[in-house]
């Protein structure tokens, strides 16, 4: 069995972005609350320790990419057609033959760090010796040469950060080499994409959860054994309703069967008998 292809060094960032958002999965965090487990530095320092066995898990899309990667590298570009090639700009003749960074970026560093060294020494003897004669040519000479190299210092700084941006923007846009197989690029970005999907799910969490402590499941709730308690048995009291009876011929009876009083029956009274007198008319009456 052949041994899984190690880590390469221009991979080594990807896999510390790669490692900080492993450190970030809720099954991480959880382990590391856990009592007597290590520390999030610890367990980065160990997985950046054992990258190439952390990789080794996703071996097969990782050989795969870097051979995807290599071939388009190595691919020639395409010979330009109907045009004359370009004559290599100012950056492309500052750099080194080897591929290093070149006398451009040492120039931008360097620069502004010399002009103001300059400057602070120039405008400090300058203005002691105005300090000590303010008609002195020298001193007037001196300052002014001092504020030349500040200025010189803050316009070199303004270039450089000038080409940083321009670079950062053009590798930026050119992510593959011009002239590439579209389809070959396409496959690239789809085994980089593979690779790091199986270097999160099957490497780095995987490794991350068998270095920490295993996370203690709830608690099983334990059974003491006691006595079965059961509520008492509570029953309404009898309560019944009292006899009564419907009123026989006799009157109606109450609950000892006696009889009831006889009923009363109101006197009849009529009107007295009231008749009119007797007129016949005005002659009898006299």
């Amino acid at each position: 069995m052949s041994n899984p292809p190690p880590l390469l060094a221009e991979d080594r960032p990807e896999y510390e972005r790669l490692l900080t958002e492993a450190l970030r999965d809720r099954t991480v965090l959880t382990a590391l609350r856990a009592p007597g487990a290590l520390t999030t530095d610890q367990l980065r320092i160990r997985a950046l320790r054992d990258a190439d066995r952390v990789n080794a898990a996703a071996a097969g899309e990782y050989a795969h990419y870097t051979r995807l990667r290599e071939s388009l590298h190595s691919a020639p570009p395409p010979p330009p057609t109907g045009s004359e090639p370009a004559a290599p700009g100012l950056l492309t003749q500052l750099r080194s033959a080897n591929g290093g960074a070149g006398l451009f970026p040492v120039l931008t560093v360097l620069t502004p760090i010399l002009a103001w060294t300059a400057a602070l020494f120039l405008l400090l003897i300058g203005y002691l010796l105005r300090a000590t004669n303010p008609d002195l040519a020298l001193a007037r000479s001196l300052v002014t040469a001092g504020w030349v190299a500040l200025a010189a210092g803050v316009a070199a700084m303004a270039i450089g950060i000038i080409g940083l941006l321009l670079t950062a923007l053009r590798d930026g846009t050119a992510t593959t080499p011009a002239g590439t197989d579209p389809e070959l690029a396409a496959e690239l970005a789809d085994a980089h994409g593979e690779w790091r999907t199986a270097l999160r799910e099957r490497g780095l969490v995987p490794y991350l959860l068998d270095t920490l402590p295993p996370v203690p499941g709830p608690a099983a709730r334990p059974d003491h054994g006691g006595p079965d308690f059961s509520s008492p048995d509570f029953s309404s009291p009898g309560y019944t309703s009292p006899a009564f009876t419907s009123p026989g011929p006799d009157g109606p009876t109450g609950p000892e069967g006696r009889t009831a009083r006889p009923a009363f029956t109101p006197p009849d009274f009529t009107r007295p008998g009231y008749t009119p007198p007797d007129f016949t008319g005005p002659d009898e009456v006299g």
